[in-house]
């Protein structure tokens, strides 16, 4: 039997406003940790960052903010790619055989969760 791994989705965070941008800090980025949460990404977990209003995209790791402060704070080198005000897309993903359904968490202008999207799991059909 051949199995074959892929990198999938597992958890993204859609269009949160970046609040901060630190270019002194260590690196990293920032996040409310109930957002993290609810997206399922770990402190400390590599993350693919897009800015949704100049195109950068870059890699970096997460870091739990205080929960419920709705920070979304760009740190270190990386802070020079993106502006306070600026709506970018946070990815989390899985390395693994099987499919997963994952979770796409929306949030306001002041980056509260509005809903959780969970895509169809394998064999689930829409009409």
């Amino acid at each position: 039997m051949h199995i074959i791994m892929r990198a999938l989705l597992r958890g993204k965070i859609h269009r949160a406003v970046v609040t901060q941008a630190d270019r002194d800090y260590v690196g990293s980025i920032t996040i409310d940790k109930e957002l993290l949460d609810e997206a399922d990404i770990w402190a400390g977990e590599k993350v693919l960052i897009s800015d949704v209003d100049n195109g950068a995209r870059f890699e970096t790791y997460a870091v739990e903010g205080t929960p419920g402060s709705g920070i979304v704070c760009v740190n270190g080198a990386a802070a020079l790619l993106v502006q306070p005000g600026d709506r970018i897309i946070v990815m989390a993903f899985e390395i693994t055989d099987r499919p997963i359904e994952p979770r796409i968490v929306l949030v306001d202008d002041k980056n509260r969760k509005v809903k959780t999207l969970r895509a169809p799991g394998p064999g689930d059909v829409s009409e």
